[in-house]
């Protein structure tokens, strides 16, 4: 569990974010949603240590992730996967060295302990055999998939997402999403998606948290998105004409 309270973070004079407090819960998938420019990313970059947050406090368990010294921050990483928008392979190495690569710069495994960690997150992506292969040479939704796997060849605790349909058909789309689900809920990881995907919102959404203008202006899940009469939720959620349109309709008869 990742609990925050009242984050506040400002770039010189201007606050992105305005004193958020939520938390992010173990075993299931916590996504975090909002427009552009709405805080999503600034706040993930909290989350991971890549920002300081100007006032407040991010809570992974018991640890005050706050106020840690660096050695012990770096301890905290070593329990966490990230998963990058652009997936962020190296074009350079096969598929099996950028999974390993986490294991090589943080572990003292042996090379066959590696290897089959390696071959066990294949397994997992359902990427088996893929081992020689280079990023230029499978697809997106594949390249995807290595990332899921190098994120969790640590076998964190936490993992963080970053947009992770970007780019990505609808089909491929709803098979990462279940895959990043299925992972959570097996391996009961606190997972935190930063998304703009209604179909990952509707889909997967244990636990929601909207972000308007660096505050934090809904909270539920997915079952609770029709039936919330928030305005900036339904602006957002309901962009598309098409998804309007649906919305009134379950409404008009009663289904909602």
């Amino acid at each position: 569990m990742i609990r925050i309270e009242n984050i506040r973070k400002s770039f010189d004079e201007v606050e992105v974010l305005k004193g958020i407090s939520t938390t992010f819960h173990k075993g299931k998938t916590n996504l975090i949603i909002g427009r552009s420019g709405a805080g999503k990313t600034v706040l993930l970059k909290l989350l991971v240590g890549l920002l300081t947050p100007t006032s407040g406090n991010i809570w992974y368990g018991d640890v005050n992730f706050c106020n840690l010294s660096k050695e012990e921050v770096r301890a905290i990483r070593m329990e966490v996967g990230m998963l990058f928008q652009g997936s962020a392979l190296f074009d350079s190495m096969t598929v099996e060295e950028n999974i390993r690569f986490p294991l090589d710069m943080f572990t003292n495994r042996t090379a066959k302990e590696k290897l089959d960690r390696v071959n066990y997150c294949l397994d997992r992506v359902a990427l088996n055999g893929s081992n020689d292969k280079y990023p230029s040479e499978v697809s997106g939704g594949m390249q995807k998939r290595v990332g899921i796997a190098r994120s969790i060849v640590l076998e964190p605790k936490y993992l963080f997402c970053d947009e992770p349909n970007s780019g990505l058909d609808p089909k491929t789309s709803i098979v990462i999403d279940e895959l990043i689900r299925s992972i959570t809920v097996e391996h009961q990881i606190t997972t935190v998606i930063n998304t703009h995907d209604m179909n990952s919102v509707m889909e997967i959404g244990d636990n929601i948290a909207l972000l308007y203008n660096g505050e934090l202006a809904w909270e539920g899940n997915k079952n609770e998105v029709f039936e919330s009469d928030n305005d900036l939720l339904q602006d957002f959620i309901f962009a598309s004409p098409f998804l309007k349109r649906l919305r009134n309709a379950a409404v008009k008869n009663g289904s909602i």
